[in-house]
């Protein structure tokens, strides 16, 4: 009489797992931090060419989210099908090459094939998040020895890979970004997931040398890097910078943050303003204030202080409060620009917001605002409640004077207006003839231009006479004009700012 043989045991465990408690945590823990490490940098590598914007900031997180959930569903259905020993290795060194290699590739494709960037930055996000989430699922079937123990042995990784991604997040964040350039930051954390890669696969000799291809491939990546295109001289919190001398004169710097042309500095002659929204601010300014007066102005963003300078050469006693949201700018503004050769400036490192927030009120003859990019905008300076903060440390006959940059429909532009039309009595715009409403058989083009908002009225002749002084080819508008160029634009308002929508950056990366 023979006796039927016993079914398996589910929760039998295997005779080797090959991965202790601590190794499983180590690996979930560097996994998941990794892919949030990629994704905030990945948002500073885009922003030169896309702009941090709402839309920038969702297409980044919506990728990484895909990928961790692509990641997440296929590491399980083939940790089911294959032993997980053989597949912790390669995610974690094809994600190392992938991440190393990213600085090279998208900023060689925004530079030599633009079309290409959303698909080469998508490839570059999936790739590694999808193969770095997957090392949870692959570490959980291999920690998986008892079904009695299944609740424990998920949560606790569970919570290991969270906490790995919290640290990820805030290490970046505060730390690595504020002291390394987000180049060496990926470049070193490739050179990381391959080690790690290596000590996970020791075993498999095919790995081995798998591996030393892989680190082979992320020192060509990291010297070729330093001569891809986008370089700069220093990476701050906030951008990619460089001051490039002017080859037609030689006291001349200009301040390029992330490409784009933001200030043009004479260190020799603070007076002498070569772009021309600088010489129409200039010229509101000097007819609007008796010649040579000091007087007291906050300045919202700094880049290289030129306009902060010029006040302080023009009118000798002038006091600027200066906030500037990204330190590196100003540290540049010290070592290269020359800082310290001008007196009366006084620069915090702070966000505009909260600078406008610290004024007095009826402190200020002139507030000027200089913090939007052609590519970006800091939404909440645009709010009317914002601008009642500046109206609010203004002196009844103060003025506030902001460079605006749009295209196409000037819709941010006109929104902008109609928000300075609610909270102050009078408003002009100075720009091109066509940008502002004065030839209305003609399309607008954009770029610059300047918005001017007071309570007392403007000097429209006066204005355009300086205007024409200074070669601007500007014009002013204000009355009827602006209100017609206005028409049904919307209030922007804290609780509803729809500023990434509304700016239209130029298709060729304008600068300012």
């Amino acid at each position: 009489m023979t006796t039927p043989s016993s079914p398996p045991v589910a929760d039998a465990p295997p005779s080797d797992q090959g991965l202790s408690q601590r190794s499983a945590g180590v690996l979930v823990f560097g996994s998941s931090a990794a892919v949030l490490v990629v994704e905030i940098v990945a948002l500073r590598l885009l922003a030169p060419y896309l702009g941090l914007t709402l839309e920038t900031s969702t297409l980044v997180i919506g990728i990484a989210l895909t990928a961790i959930a692509l990641g997440s569903w296929l590491g399980g259905r083939v940790a089911d099908q294959v032993d997980p020993h053989r597949l912790i290795a390669p995610a974690l060194g094809v994600s190392g090459v992938v991440v190393a290699l990213t600085p090279l590739l998208l900023r060689t494709t925004a530079e030599w094939a633009s079309p290409l960037l959303l698909l080469v930055a998508a490839g570059t996000l999936l790739v590694p998040g999808a193969l770095l989430s997957a090392v949870t699922p692959f570490v959980t079937k291999l920690r998986l020895t008892s079904l009695a123990e299944t609740g424990t042995v998920v949560g606790r990784l569970s919570g290991v890979g969270t906490f790995g991604a919290i640290v990820g997040t805030v290490l970046t964040g505060f730390v690595l970004v504020s002291r390394l350039p987000v180049s060496s930051i990926l470049i070193g954390l490739g050179a990381l997931l391959v080690l790690g890669a290596l000590l996970t696969g020791w075993r498999a000799r095919r790995w081995r040398r798998a591996s030393a291809v892989a680190l082979a491939t992320v020192v060509a990546g990291t010297l070729a890097t330093a001569f891809a295109p986008g370089g700069c001289d220093a990476e701050t919190r906030y951008h990619c910078a460089r001051i490039v001398a002017d080859p037609d004169r030689a006291t001349g710097r200009t301040l390029v943050l992330d490409g784009l042309r933001h200030s043009y500095v004479d260190v020799e002659d603070p007076t002498y303003l070569r772009f021309g929204y600088v010489r129409a601010i200039a010229a509101v300014v000097d007819t609007t204030f008796p010649a040579g007066e000091p007087l007291a102005a906050h300045h919202i963003g700094g880049g290289g202080l030129t306009f902060p300078r010029y006040l302080a050469a023009a009118r000798p006693g002038t006091r600027s409060l200066v906030s500037e949201i990204d330190g590196g700018v100003v540290r540049i503004d010290r070592e290269q620009l020359d800082l310290g050769a001008s007196t009366g400036i006084d620069v915090r490192v702070e966000d505009g917001r909260l600078g406008l927030k610290r004024l007095e009120a009826d402190s200020r003859d002139l507030v000027v605002g200089d913090a939007f990019g052609g590519v970006s905008v800091p939404w909440h300076l645009t709010t009317s409640e914002a601008l009642g903060d500046v109206h609010r440390a203004l002196k009844d006959d103060g003025l506030y004077a902001a460079n605006l940059i749009d295209h196409g429909r000037l819709a941010f532009a006109r929104a902008e207006v109609a928000t300075l039309a609610g909270v102050f009595e009078h408003v002009a715009v100075v720009g091109a003839p066509v940008d502002i409403g004065l030839d209305p058989a003609a399309t607008p083009v954009g770029g610059n231009l300047v918005v001017l908002a007071s309570d007392r009225p403007f000097d429209a002749p006066a204005i355009q006479k300086a205007l024409d002084t200074r070669e601007t080819g500007w014009r002013i508008a204000t009355g009827d004009t602006v209100t017609a160029w206005t028409g049904d634009a919307p209030v922007l308002t804290d609780d509803h700012a729809p500023v990434d929508q509304l700016l239209q950056p130029h298709r060729t990366r304008t600068v300012r």
